[in-house]
C-alpha cells in the first residue's frame, strides 16, 4: 500500500511538471490561434475575464513579493501578458466587426457591459475615458518604470565588479565557504539579468497602449464604412454602434493593461527588505505620531477656510490627530509592559575557564589605523583586499605553496594612517598609507622634485614622497614610481611573504605538497616519505631553500634527488646541499635569466684556503677574520650593484653553507651559490673579489 501511495504520488508529481513545461507553449499556441480563428462571443468574455483575473494575480504576487528575485519571471509574464491582450484585441475586432451591426451584445456581454454600464452608453464619456486611462498607462505608469528599470539596470550592472570583489573577499578572508559564494554570484547575475530585462520588458507596456489607440481609431473608422456601406445603417446608427463596441473593446483590455504596468513600477520600485510592499508602506507612513499630528494640523486649518467643505476636512482632522494619540498611548503601554516583564538583571558570575578561552594566534596578521579600514572593507569595496588575495596567488605560482590567509583587524592603538603586519603574532613589518593620495618612489635617477610629505619605500627602503592625486602624471614624468596606498601595503606585504616564507612553511602545507603531488606520481612519494626521509627533515630541507630565496616549485627533482641521495647519515642541510645542486639550473636562471655569462661575486683564492682550513678544524672564523670578511662582502656587494650585476657569491661547495649562514645575517639579499649549481653551459667572470684590496 505504501509503495502504491507513493508511485501514485511520484507519478502526480511528474504529471504537475509535466504540465508546468508546456503551459508557455500552450500560451503561444492560444494567442496564435486567436490571431488567425474566429471565436464565438462566449469564448471572448472567457478570455476577456481570465485576461483581468490574469493581471489582478500579476499584481497581488508583485506587491506581496520580498526582493525582485522573487518574480524573477515578471519580464517574461508581462511579455505574455501583453501577447495575450493584443491577440484578444484582434479577435474582439474580427468580431465586433462582423457582427456589429446585430446589437451590442453581438461581441460578447464582457464588451457590451463595458461599453453600457462603465460609461452609462455615451460613446463620448467612453472617448474621454478610455483616452484618459491611455495617458496615465502610456505617460504615467509605464514611463516611470521604464526608467526606474533603465536606471536600475545601469546602476546594477556598474555594482557587478564591486560585489564580486566582496564576495570574492569574504570567500578569500574565510567568512564564507565556496557553495555560499557560487550562491551568491548566481544571484548577482540573476539581478542584473532582471533589471537587463525589465528595462527591455518595460518597451512592451509602451507599445501596447500606442497599439491600443492605433486599435479605437481603426476600428471605430472601420465600423463606419462597413455600417453604412455593407448593412445599410445610417451614419448616427453606424458610429453609436461600432463606437461603443469599440470603447468596451478598448476598455476590457486597457484596464488589465494599467494592472500590469501597476505591478511592473511596484517591481522596479520597491527596495528589497524583509517586508512586502504593503507592509513597508504601513510600516513607515504611519510609525510617527508627530507627522500625523502635522498632518491633522494642515487639514484643521484647511478645514476653517471660507468655502472648503468643512465637514469632509474636519473629519480627516479627527481621524489623523486620533490615530496619532492611539500610537503614542500604544507606545506607553507597550514600554510599560516591557518594563514590567522585564526581570531584574542576575548579578553576572564569573564563568569557569574553558578551553573557548583560549586563542591561537593567526600565522599572518594585518592590523590597520582607523583611516585604513575603507581600504579593507568589502562592504565600501575596499581595492586591499583584492591585491591581498592577488598577492597570495602569485606567492602561490612563484614559490611552490599557498601562504595562509591573512586575517585582517583594526587596531585603535596605532596611529590612522598606519598599519601593522604580524607573523606567528609577532611584528614584522609596519607602514604608513594615505588613502587618496600616491606615493612617489625615487628610483634613483630623477630629473626632478615633486613636493610631499616625505618618507620612505616600507618594502625596499627606498626614499619616497607621498603626493596628491593630480601631481601624480608630473611625478611619472620626473622619473618616479607612483603606486596608490593599496598597492603599498600589498607590495610590503608580499616582499615580507618572500623573506619569511620559510617560517609559515609548515608540516600541513608540506603534506598538502605532498598529497599534490601524489595525485600525479603516488610512487614517488611513497618511496621518499617517509621510507627515504621523514616529513619533519622534508619540512627542514624546504624551509632551507626558502630562505635562501629558493622555489620549491619543482617538489619531483626534490624527490627525485632525495629518494637517490638520503640516508641515515645525512641530515637536512646536508640533503638541501644536494638538492640545491640538482636545482642549480633553475637557480640559475632565476638570478640570470637568458645569459650565458655569469657575472657574479668571488672569493680570492688565498682567503678560499683559509676559510676551508677554518671548517676542517671546527667550523668556527676568528672573530678578526669573520669582521673583515662581513665588511669586504658588503663593499663587493655594493659594487655589484651599483654595477647592475646580480648579488650572487659563487664559492666551492664546502662553503656554501657556512657563508651562506654567517654572511645572510647582515646582508638577507645576498645570494651565495656553490660552483656545483652553476650548469656546465654557463660560464662564471668574476666581476667582484672578495679577499684583496680593491
Amino acid at each position: 500500500m505504501n509503495a502504491l501511495t507513493r508511485y501514485l504520488g511520484t507519478r502526480t508529481w511528474l504529471e504537475a511538471a509535466q504540465l508546468q513545461v508546456l503551459a508557455g507553449p500552450l500560451l503561444i499556441l492560444l494567442v496564435l490561434a486567436m490571431l488567425i480563428l474566429p471565436l464565438p462571443p462566449f469564448a471572448l468574455d472567457m478570455f476577456f475575464t481570465f485576461n483581468i483575473a490574469l493581471a489582478v494575480m500579476v499584481l497581488l504576487v508583485s506587491m506581496f513579493t520580498l526582493n525582485s528575485l522573487e518574480f524573477a519571471a515578471f519580464p517574461a509574464v508581462l511579455l505574455f501578458t501583453t501577447l495575450l491582450r493584443l491577440s484578444l484585441n484582434v479577435a474582439s475586432t474580427r468580431v465586433v466587426l462582423m457582427e456589429g451591426h446585430n446589437g451590442g451584445d453581438a461581441a460578447g456581454r464582457v464588451i457590451e457591459a463595458f461599453g453600457q454600464f462603465l460609461v452609462g452608453g455615451n460613446f463620448a464619456v467612453g472617448l474621454v475615458v478610455f483616452m484618459i486611462l491611455v495617458v496615465i498607462n502610456f505617460m504615467v505608469i509605464t514611463k516611470g518604470a521604464g526608467r526606474i528599470a533603465e536606471v536600475g539596470a545601469r546602476f546594477t550592472l556598474d555594482a557587478m565588479p564591486g560585489k564580486q570583489m566582496a564576495i570574492d573577499a569574504d570567500l578569500n578572508a574565510g567568512l564564507i565557504g565556496e557553495d555560499e559564494a557560487r550562491k551568491r554570484r548566481a544571484e548577482v547575475s540573476q539581478e542584473a539579468d532582471f533589471f537587463g530585462s525589465m528595462d527591455g520588458a518595460s518597451k512592451f507596456v509602451r507599445g501596447d497602449a500606442v497599439a491600443g489607440l492605433v486599435i479605437m481609431v481603426v476600428n471605430i473608422i472601420g465600423g463606419l464604412l462597413i455600417g453604412m456601406m455593407q448593412h445599410d445603417m445610417s451614419f448616427a446608427d453606424a458610429g453609436r454602434t461600432y463606437t461603443l463596441l469599440t470603447i468596451g473593446d478598448g476598455l476590457v483590455a486597457q484596464i488589465p493593461a494599467l494592472v500590469i504596468s501597476t505591478a511592473a513600477g511596484v517591481t522596479v520600485s520597491r527596495v528589497n527588505t524583509d517586508q512586502d510592499v504593503g507592509q513597508q508602506m504601513i510600516s513607515q507612513l504611519l510609525i510617527n505620531p508627530r507627522v500625523l499630528f502635522l498632518a491633522a494640523a494642515v487639514m484643521g486649518l484647511l478645514g476653517l477656510v471660507p468655502g472648503m467643505p468643512n465637514f469632509v476636512f474636519l473629519l480627516f482632522t479627527g481621524a489623523l490627530a486620533g490615530f496619532g494619540w492611539w500610537l503614542v498611548r500604544h507606545r506607553e503601554t507597550e514600554l510599560a509592559n516591557e518594563q514590567i516583564n522585564t526581570p531584574a538583571a542576575p548579578v553576572p558570575e564569573t564563568p569557569e575557564a574553558s578551553w573557548d578561552d583560549v586563542q591561537l594566534v593567526d600565522t599572518l596578521g594585518l592590523e590597520v589605523g582607523h583611516r585604513l579600514i575603507p581600504l579593507v572593507d568589502h562592504r565600501q569595496q575596499g581595492e586591499l583586499l583584492g591585491r591581498i588575495k592577488s598577492v597570495r596567488k602569485k606567492f602561490a605560482q612563484d614559490v611552490g605553496f599557498l601562504p595562509p590567509v591573512v586575517h585582517i583587524r583594526d587596531n585603535l592603538e596605532l596611529g590612522s594612517n598606519s598599519y601593522l603586519l604580524t607573523l606567528k603574532g609577532a611584528e614584522v613589518g609596519r607602514g604608513e598609507a594615505w588613502p587618496g593620495k600616491w606615493l612617489a618612489i625615487d628610483p634613483g635617477q630623477l630629473s626632478g622634485e615633486v613636493q610631499g610629505t616625505p618618507t620612505t619605500d616600507p618594502a625596499f627602503g627606498l626614499p619616497a614622497v607621498w603626493i596628491e592625486a593630480e601631481q601624480r602624471e608630473l611625478a611619472q614624468i620626473y622619473g618616479y614610481t607612483v603606486v596608490d596606498a593599496s598597492t603599498v601595503v600589498a607590495t610590503h606585504l608580499n616582499h615580507l611573504l618572500h623573506r619569511h616564507a620559510g617560517e609559515m612553511l609548515g608540516r600541513q602545507e608540506v603534506q598538502q605538497l605532498l598529497d599534490k603531488l601524489g595525485t600525479e606520481n603516488k610512487s614517488l612519494v611513497e618511496d621518499v616519505v617517509p621510507k627515504a626521509v621523514s616529513l619533519t627533515v622534508l619540512q627542514r630541507l624546504l624551509q632551507n631553500l626558502l630562505d635562501e630565496d629558493v622555489s620549491i616549485r619543482d617538489m619531483r627533482t626534490i624527490l627525485d634527488t632525495l629518494a637517490e641521495s638520503a640516508g641515515p647519515d645525512l641530515d637536512a642541510d646536508e640533503l638541501t646541499s644536494r638538492v640545491r645542486v640538482a636545482l642549480g639550473r633553475a637557480i640559475t636562471h632565476h638570478w640570470f635569466p637568458g645569459q650565458s655569462e655569469l657575472q657574479v661575486i668571488g672569493l680570492d683564492s688565498q682567503l678560499e684556503q683559509v676559510l676551508l682550513q677554518a671548517i676542517t678544524s671546527g667550523g668556527a672564523l676568528e672573530p678578526g677574520l669573520a669582521d673583515t670578511l662581513m665588511e669586504q662582502t658588503a663593499a663587493a656587494l655594493a659594487r655589484q650593484e651599483e654595477a647592475g650585476g646580480a648579488p650572487v657569491l659563487v664559492v666551492q661547495p664546502a662553503l656554501r653553507p657556512l657563508l651562506a649562514r654567517f654572511l645572510r645575517r647582515r646582508l638577507s639579499h645576498l645570494v651565495v651559490m656553490s660552483q656545483a649549481e652553476v650548469p656546465d653551459d654557463r660560464s662564471l667572470r668574476m666581476t667582484q673579489v672578495i679577499g684583496t684590496h680593491q
